[in-house]
């Protein structure tokens, strides 16, 4: 049964850093567009980013003013999210999730982890 599980989430100060990552098993990584999705309180579920199977191309939110860098290590089937400069607003539940298709659409992303909370302070 496939599994998705992130790590790295915690408390930090506007303007600092974070990395989360992502282990993915029980399924053919290198197949699966990764996603990290977030949900703030009291708000909808939106796309961060994503980065295809084969690591060549990511889509990043436009919100996100380059802030963020996804990368994936398909021999690790991991999958990361480098955060920088990250302010208020990015405090959130963060989600990795896989699909086979390169889409920004969460209902077709197949498998899903648990979240990792992100809270930053001002």
């Amino acid at each position: 049964q496939a599994q998705l599980e992130e790590s790295g989430g915690d408390l930090v100060q506007a303007g600092e850093s974070l990395r989360l990552s992502c282990a993915a098993s029980g399924l053919t990584f290198i197949r699966y567009n990764m996603a990290w999705f977030r949900q703030a309180p009291g708000k909808e579920r939106e796309l961060v980013a994503v980065a295809s199977w084969w690591g060549s191309t990511s889509y990043y939110a436009e919100s996100l003013e380059g802030r963020f860098t996804i990368s994936r290590d398909n021999d690790k089937n991991t999958v990361a999210l480098q955060m920088d400069s990250l302010r208020p607003e990015d405090t959130a539940v963060y989600y990795c999730a896989a699909s086979k298709l390169a889409t920004m659409d969460e209902s077709r992303y197949e498998y899903w982890g648990q979240g990792t909370q992100v809270t930053v302070s001002s």
